[in-house]
């Protein structure tokens, strides 16, 4: 694909890897038309952060609290992340909570090693620093936010996004997947689709490459995350800071005894205090069908209200996160604090995942990145960053 040429490129999903795409191809000189389409509001995926126009001290990440990286080498997009000032190193405390209530400070899991790093202002950050490299919206990528592509179509060489009513977003000679929503049959058992949307679209292609790499992806397993954000004013905030830990994340027996997977406390400049209280996999699973409230994807599709079910969760968690905190916050309790529920049904990939050679598939005209890709970093920011630059390489040497 030659960078100067007419082939254009849709992305869909601005998480960490869709982003990095975007950076990389723009970086190695591609001059094409690419546009970006995301359900959310914004750019981060999993790597966002909760905020308000009413209130502009709000700022709650909500899904990834930090980037580490692992891999010998360094991301090719680091650097210049860290020199424009979108991340940071991330200042916090680890510590592990093994069974019932033993602390063991300084004890890492897979995401507390390495070099660790944050967004500078919100996590939220790491994904719109990653689209300023790309350069300026509207001129060199086009953004399509709070849009959700619900089917795909392949008509006259070029790649036909739909919306839930069949009617055309937009169409591209690429088609580029940045999650595997549209292409696994959880689509189908989460949200009641008749058909997976990329499995029908190829059905009439014969590309037998596409077709190994949706069978790998329809194995991929992932597990779901239900988290409780929590927002304590700073009459309340002040015992919460003074905690040993800021990153608390929980060994297999304390998950089974509590229902917790990892806990964050986030201090807010105006003295407020955010604490997101990350669930186990086996309670999320319990609760696959309360999205929350705040779920674009629910709301655009219109699911269905939870009927309660999500006050349900809500008080379970908080009473998960109370006693858990007891040794060190005796008498906590949360039931006057502003509260919410983000729901991820599927935050965690399970190895192998897809392998690379997979990840693009010419005769098609289909790319794919996300944490999901085999390789280093896999399951993590790392890994959704080192899939997006490598997608990237390999469509400009299609040339």
């Amino acid at each position: 694909m030659p960078s100067s040429g007419p082939e254009s490129i849709a992305v869909v999903g601005a998480g960490v890897s869709g982003c990095a795409f975007v950076a990389q191809l723009r970086r190695l000189g591609y001059t094409g038309a690419l546009s970006l389409w995301e359900t959310g509001r914004g750019p981060g995926g999993r790597a966002s952060t909760r905020r308000s126009r009413q209130d502009h001290g709000l700022r709650i990440d909500h899904g990834a609290p930090l980037l580490n990286i692992t891999g010998a080498t360094e991301p090719l997009l680091l650097q210049p992340l860290l020199a424009g000032g979108w991340i940071e190193p991330w200042p916090g405390l680890i510590a592990q909570l093994q069974g019932e209530a033993t602390l063991r400070p300084g004890q890492a899991d897979a995401l507390g090693l390495g070099q660790l790093y944050r967004g500078r202002g919100g996590m939220d950050h790491l994904c719109k620093g990653l689209l300023s490299l790309a350069g300026e919206a509207g001129e060199a990528w086009q953004p399509h936010y709070g849009t959700l592509v619900r089917h795909l179509d392949w008509k006259d060489g070029l790649w036909q996004l739909l919306d839930r009513e069949g009617e055309l977003l937009g169409q591209a000679h690429w088609l580029v997947l940045s999650s595997t929503l549209l292409a696994h049959p959880r689509s189908r058992q989460i949200f009641g689709w008749e058909e997976v949307p990329l499995k029908q679209a190829a059905e009439r292609l014969g590309d037998l490459r596409l077709e190994h790499a949706l069978t790998v992806i329809a194995g991929i397993r992932a597990e779901a995350r239900s988290n409780l954000l929590v927002l304590l004013e700073a009459a309340a905030a002040g015992p919460w800071a003074s905690l040993p830990f800021s990153l608390l994340h929980f060994d297999a027996a304390a998950q089974q005894r509590w229902g917790l997977q990892r806990i964050t406390v986030q201090p807010l400049s105006d003295g407020r205090c955010a604490v997101v209280a990350h669930s186990s996999h086996s309670f999320a699973a319990d609760h696959l069908d309360v999205y929350g409230t705040h779920s674009a994807v629910a709301r655009m599709l219109q699911l269905p209200p939870d009927e309660g079910r999500e006050d349900t969760v809500i008080a379970a968690l908080t009473t998960a996160l109370e006693q858990v905190m007891a040794p060190w916050l005796p008498g906590l309790n949360l039931a006057t604090a502003d509260r919410q529920l983000m729901r991820w049904g599927a935050a965690f990939p399970l190895a192998p995942g897809l392998p690379s050679e997979l990840s693009c598939c010419p005769s098609s005209r289909v790319g794919f990145c996300g944490d999901f890709i085999a390789g280093v970093g896999f399951g993590r920011i790392e890994g959704a960053l080192r899939s997006g630059e490598q997608l990237a390489h390999e469509l400009c040497a299609l040339a």
